[in-house]
């Protein structure tokens, strides 16, 4: 069965993203998603270095809660900062974070979240990934950005991968 479905997880994802694409329940649509859902994995499988391992997955559902959070909150911050304090009003910087992180799908993971919160973007990972470089649209405290950044998401997701 590992032969057929090397990744059971991603096979299934891919069937229902096939099916909400398609926008439509037909047998069709159901085939080609299940097709696509086998298809897709066993393809790029040869480019999958080893599994995933998540240590405490209900942890992962507390992370998507925060993050959800952080991204609505930034919204409202952000839109205030373009609103009423853009250009030379802000304090625009780009931070160091270094990294306690060791799995690249952890570190994938933070980069991630801090590039879909608004104002700040993963800018660049050091070649050792130790360190991700951070620019944030306004911060007056650059060592508060690390510390939050630590505190909020690193800290969770080295209890989720590592």
């Amino acid at each position: 069965m590992r032969h057929l479905l090397p990744h059971p997880l991603l096979s299934v994802v891919v069937a229902f993203v096939w099916i909400g694409l398609a926008n439509s329940l037909s047998a069709g649509n159901l085939l080609l998603g299940a097709g696509l859902g086998v298809l897709i994995p066993l393809y790029t499988r040869r480019y999958w270095p080893g599994r995933v391992t998540i240590k405490r997955p209900l942890r992962v559902l507390e992370y998507f809660a925060i993050v959800a959070w952080d991204i609505l909150v930034s919204n409202v911050q952000v839109a205030g900062l373009i609103l009423f304090r853009s250009g030379p009003k802000l304090r625009s910087v780009f931070v160091s974070v270094p990294l306690e992180l060791r799995t690249p799908e952890a570190i994938a993971v933070l980069t991630g979240t801090i590039t879909l919160t608004p104002g700040t973007v993963s800018a660049d990972l050091s070649a050792d990934g130790r360190a991700v470089l951070v620019h944030c649209l306004d911060a007056a405290d650059p060592d508060a950005v690390v510390r939050t950044i630590k505190s909020r998401y690193e800290r969770r997701l080295k209890d989720i991968f590592e």
